[in-house]
């Protein structure tokens, strides 16, 4: 059986104390970490195999509207504005990593990038607005390669170097859930990134719409497989991170820290998930809620990232929440998931 989950609005400023997951036919079975819910009514979700889906009657069904011919290619994320609207990243080595573009709810899609740097390995996508947005690859020639787009994504330019700290030895960004490049979800031309694989698990930042950069360390543990996976910020100042090391899920000290001034410090939080998390969120309409997803389960927190507590042990790869409060979760099997209450 493949399964679908959609997690609805969370009322009020704290998440329901009851919360649970219910879990509906979905129709495939790719892994599905790449997720974007733009309101109550239409959420798209993107994976393996080429699989795009989207659904316009809040989960009730689901279209499978991914490109033709990719089916040897994995959508690890995807950016959408409307029912109409969506841009989805693939990823791997070399021509591997592509972007393409839909403006007809994914009945036609243009191909927008393709990667010609053999080196370059695309990982996340993230916008600031309907028009500009980015794209991370891990390190070429010693430094993360960013291409930008400032027309919605129908094209695409890499940015010069000169504007990127270089990068450790080692050291690399994780294609877990589309969230390892994120933007401010309040505006402005913030974003980040984070990464894993070298001596510390950093969190590179830009002021800039991502021409130049700086970046920091964080108390998160890194390794060969372990690091920062994903981030959230709930507005330019406040930000959360999670991860740990995918090949030791269940053991994760230390693996999820906050930030209160807008990415330039890092601490870790005072109760972590304790397991391998690839997936974070802040839930909207309410106080300082936030929710964090992985393979061995899902942990909320009400205090901002301080404090993290498990309601559920199923396996979700990536989380995602609209301005109005809908929130879903994306995983292995087919899985997206609702959270009831």
């Amino acid at each position: 059986m493949t399964f679908v989950v959609v997690l609805l609005a969370l009322g009020g400023f704290t998440t329901p104390p009851k919360a649970r997951w219910e879990l509906s036919e979905s129709g495939v079975t790719a892994r599905l970490r790449g997720l974007s819910v733009v309101s109550h009514r239409v959420a798209w979700a993107s994976g393996s195999a080429g699989t795009v889906l989207r659904t316009v009657d809040g989960g009730r069904s689901w279209a499978q509207v991914g490109p033709p011919g990719t089916a040897d290619l994995q959508f690890r994320d995807i950016e959408a504005f409307s029912a109409d609207r969506a841009v989805i990243l693939s990823i791997g080595e070399g021509e591997q990593s592509r972007i393409y573009a839909t403006a007809d709810g994914g009945r036609t899609w243009t191909e927008t990038f393709r990667n010609d740097e053999p080196r370059a390995f695309y990982d996340c996508l993230a916008f600031f607005d309907h028009r500009r947005g980015l794209a991370l690859s891990d390190p070429v020639d010693g430094h993360f390669r960013i291409a930008s787009t400032v027309d919605g994504g129908r094209s695409w330019r890499v940015l010069p170097p000169d504007g990127m700290p270089p990068a450790l030895a080692g050291e690399f960004a994780f294609a877990a859930s589309g969230t390892c490049l994120v933007t401010a979800d309040r505006g402005g031309p913030f974003a980040w990134f984070a990464t894993g694989g070298g001596a510390a698990a950093r969190v590179f930042r830009s002021a800039t719409y991502g021409r130049t950069w700086t970046v920091t360390d964080t108390p998160v543990p890194s390794g060969p497989t372990a690091g920062i996976y994903s981030l959230a910020f709930r507005d330019p100042g406040q930000g959360i991170a999670v991860g740990g090391d995918f090949a030791a899920p269940t053991v994760a000290p230390d693996a999820a820290a906050l930030s209160r001034d807008a990415g330039r410090t890092w601490r870790t939080a005072a109760t972590v998930p304790g397991e391998y998390r690839s997936g974070s969120a802040w839930v909207p309409r309410t106080a300082r809620t936030a929710l964090a997803v992985g393979p061995t389960g899902s942990d909320v927190s009400d205090d901002g990232g301080r404090t993290w507590r498990r309601f559920d042990t199923g396996s979700f790869d990536a989380v995602d929440c609209a301005a109005d409060g809908t929130c879903w979760a994306s995983g292995e099997q087919g899985r997206l998931a609702r959270l009831s209450r």
